[in-house]
């Protein structure tokens, strides 16, 4: 199913921050584009700060107010969608002139749109009204690009009223955030990311703007951020089971990423992308056949033919062949293109500061760390002001910060109510008990270290909002955390929208090294190098468990390595010279791994 949208790639969700308002930037020009609604705190401060901008009364949302987090998304949203159509009407009403904002819109659409066809031959055409009515039928065409949002599923803590007294499920973060959107006027997606949330997927079951309206149409969809085509299926049966349809499978690599990253068990992007080549039609009919099953048992009416479902792939793209392979060979009807437009100001929401570390940032400063308070690998720039703040924190014998947000509250280990680990109540009760444990002086600085830089993501990756937008109101600044893909290391120049979204399409070249690695050479160095990680840090405590998981990841990488051996003839449109270095690439880390060795269980 051909995706209809005006760009053939979006912009994923990026961070807390840093796209919270892409669409108000970047949709009047076609682009599609993802919120976080994780954070209402900073949901309401953008709210304000735009009402502010664009004379609207703002009336504020009080945390006392009954289902404050839902009211805050909503309105939120709302106000997004009438900045985007007020956008909308003044770009179709302006002029086509140099630098119009109508123009811009047309000379940055793909070169193969029938839409830029049809520009090209209005800038020819020579009669006045000849040339009139096209650009008549042009305004017409100008569609905006889709204002989707993202919930990370894991996300769901419970919350409590203003009496204490615990609130009932549907008031959880994840659920009233999933209700924000619903009751919202977006006729949108929402991104549901990090896996399988049985909670929230059946309050999915028991909101009505995600079932087919009077007509039969979605007003409201649902996307699914997958790994393997596994996960699309057991989540896809799960919600089709209960009346809902999955529009999307948005495919994002396990490591090659921004945020936190999700790695498969060395199942690599290629032969994931195989398989859904090969069996997505099958999935689409099975889903169907189960939804419809439940639609009937709910009273409703089912579509005779499948709704449409789109398949779209990101993490790690980074030139315009890669880009065009993705789409031709492997069929998928979009890409997802997020780290290279942190360098973008007019499309994300960053401070000077933190964009320029990351232009000038080499590849050695982007690492996978365990900076998360979740427990799960996190991408991470090195010398951010983040991470100094933990560590000065560290030094002065205050470890770890207030938890004033506390969406990231898990940990039981001390306390019967969860806290962060990344909270100074936690951090330090932790420290306590290391050093009551009479361990070796190395071994104590090491595990207190690693309690230490656990970073808190509510506030951090919130930070360059406070900056942007100057409602910091503290003295000391705030201190930003920043979570880009390994990728953005080959970018390494602050550049203009149609820049970036020229070297998407071919017509620039933004890429600071030339001799950049193939996507999927890329993944497997990753891959490669989270295996040795991951066995030097279970040395000493191997199971059989273990081994048998390890033995498994290393075989599947080898699988991938044989799958891109014979992939690499099918890159015809390549230089025999890449596809010769792809092959030196591919033997090399072929006998690093090989050369890896399993430790045997410890009985």
């Amino acid at each position: 199913m051909q995706d209809s949208r005006t760009h053939t790639f979006h912009i994923p969700v990026l961070g807390l921050a840093f796209s919270i308002d892409t669409p108000i930037r970047v949709a009047r020009y076609g682009i599609s584009s993802v919120i976080s609604i994780v954070d209402d705190i900073l949901i309401e401060q953008m709210r304000k700060h735009y009402c502010s901008l664009h004379g609207e009364p703002y009336t504020p949302i009080s945390p006392t107010d009954d289902d404050h987090r839902a009211q805050r998304i909503t309105e939120y949203l709302n106000l997004v969608q009438r900045i985007v159509r007020s956008q909308m009407e003044k770009l179709k009403a302006s002029t086509f002139e140099i630098g119009s904002d109508i123009v811009k819109y047309f000379e940055m659409l793909p070169d193969r749109s029938p839409l830029k066809a049809l520009y090209h031959v209005m800038v020819q055409a020579t009669d006045a009204g000849f040339k009139a009515r096209l650009q008549q039928e042009l305004r017409t065409g100008i569609v905006a690009g889709a204002i989707d949002v993202n919930i990370m599923t894991k996300l769901n803590k419970s919350n409590a009223g203003t009496g204490g007294a615990e609130l009932p499920p549907e008031y959880s973060d994840a659920l009233a955030a999933l209700r924000g959107f619903a009751k919202s006027k977006l006729n949108s997606s929402v991104v549901l990311s990090a896996g399988l949330n049985p909670r929230l997927y059946s309050y999915l079951s028991e909101c009505r703007e995600f079932l087919p309206d009077t007509h039969g149409k979605l007003q409201k969809r649902i996307v699914l951020k997958v790994s393997d085509h596994r996960s699309a299926s057991v989540q896809g049966k799960f919600l089709a089971k209960k009346g809902i349809w999955i529009s999307e499978y948005r495919i994002e690599s396990g490591l090659n990423c921004g945020g936190h990253a999700f790695p498969t068990d060395g199942l690599l992007l290629g032969p994931i992308l195989e398989e859904f080549k090969l069996k997505k039609q099958d999935l689409v009919a099975e889903l169907h056949d189960v939804y419809c099953t439940a639609l009937r048992e709910r009273g409703l009416d089912p579509p005779q033919m499948p709704f449409s479902v789109l398949f779209t792939v990101q993490g790690g793209i980074g030139t315009a062949g890669e880009d065009r392979f993705l789409r031709q060979y492997y069929h998928v009807d979009g890409t997802g293109w997020g780290s290279p437009f942190l360098l973008v100001p007019e499309a994300t929401n960053l401070d000077d500061d933190t964009r320029q570390r990351l232009a000038s940032a080499q590849q050695h400063d982007f690492y996978l760390s365990d900076a998360s308070p979740l427990g799960i690998p996190f991408n991470n720039l090195r010398g951010s002001a983040s991470e100094h703040q933990a560590r000065r924190r560290a030094e002065a014998g205050k470890p770890g910060s207030p938890c004033i947000k506390k969406y990231l509250v898990t940990n039981t280990e001390f306390t019967d109510q969860p806290i962060c680990t990344a909270s100074r109540q936690y951090q330090t009760l932790k420290i306590k008990q290391l050093k009551s444990l009479n361990l070796p002086p190395v071994e104590l600085r090491e595990k207190i270290e690693a309690v230490t830089l656990k970073a808190c993501l509510c506030e951090d990756l919130a930070a360059t909002v406070s900056i942007t937008s100057h409602t910091n109101g503290t003295a000391l600044p705030p201190a930003v955390a920043i979570c880009p893909g390994p990728n953005i290391a080959y970018f390494s120049r602050i550049c203009s929208l149609e820049e970036m979204v020229g070297h998407i399409y071919g017509r620039t070249q933004l890429l600071s090294f030339l001799d950049r690695p193939n996507m999927f050479i890329s993944e497997l160095r990753l891959y490669t190098d989270y295996l040795k990680k991951e066995l030097k840090r279970k040395v000493d405590s191997f199971t059989a468990k273990e081994q048998k998981h390890f033995s498994q990841f290393k075989a599947n990488l080898l699988d991938g390595i044989a799958y891109y051996k014979a992939l690499i003839p099918k890159l015809s449109e390549e230089a025999e010279q890449y596809r010769e270095q792809m092959r030196e690439e591919l033997l090399k880390l072929e006998q690093e791994l090989l050369d890896v060795m399993i430790p045997v269980a410890r009985v």
